[in-house]
């Protein structure tokens, strides 16, 4: 019976040196918050946001100076989306987060000086239509149109690339080009056209999802 009280010992000085010990359980660094105008501590030859940031207050400063786009009598109805915005470029990516960040940019900074159409509603919008002249749902607040908005003027444009490696030393080097246009819809007429380019040589590439 002797043996009990001296058996606990042993059990308690164990757990108290177990409890003294840290393990380290971490994976990786902790996220950080970045600024997404500058570089990034993971960075490649690809387009990044601090691309995308540049070329769309370029393109949004260019296009308000156009006075056929920001200082027409009657403020155009333009289509800003990706629809015709071809990416045939080696850099992975969305060409949404270019065309929205541009058309959210004119939308703000344009005050009224161009009407923003927003084709992909299209049907979201005509199934309300259909609502209200089916007597489904009441007529709402604002006037009834006859029918949707056209477009007066479309972005279009391409994202291109040229590759470049060192099967020495691995080193990896892109050159970048996007061309920016906005296009008359009823005559094809480019009534406006930016271009934005850059290149970028690293010795190991990154992945882009």
């Amino acid at each position: 019976m002797r043996r009990l009280p001296a058996l606990a010992s042993v059990i308690a000085a164990g757990l108290s040196l177990a409890a003294c010990q840290r393990v380290d359980n971490s994976a990786g660094s902790p996220t950080t918050y970045i600024d997404p105008g500058s570089m990034g501590p993971v960075k490649g030859v690809g387009i990044e946001s601090q691309d995308i940031i540049g070329m769309t207050d370029q393109m949004l400063r260019d296009m308000l100076a156009q006075p056929r786009l920001a200082n027409a009598q009657v403020p155009p109805n333009v289509i800003i989306d990706a629809e015709y915005f071809y990416n045939e470029s080696s850099s992975r990516l969305n060409k949404n987060s270019i065309t929205d960040r541009l058309r959210v940019g004119l939308n703000r900074a344009a005050a009224g000086r161009m009407q923003f159409v927003g084709r992909n509603y299209a049907d979201m919008v005509q199934k309300e239509r259909d609502l209200k002249r089916q007597g489904t749902v009441d007529k709402a607040t604002l006037p009834a149109a006859r029918a949707q908005k056209g477009g007066d003027y479309r972005l279009g444009g391409r994202i291109t690339s040229l590759d470049a490696r060192d099967p020495k030393t691995g080193q990896a080097q892109r050159y970048s080009q996007i061309i920016f246009e906005m296009v008359d819809l009823e005559t094809s007429e480019i009534v406006w056209s930016g271009i934005y380019e850059f290149a970028k040589a690293g010795q190991d590439d990154v992945i882009y999802r």
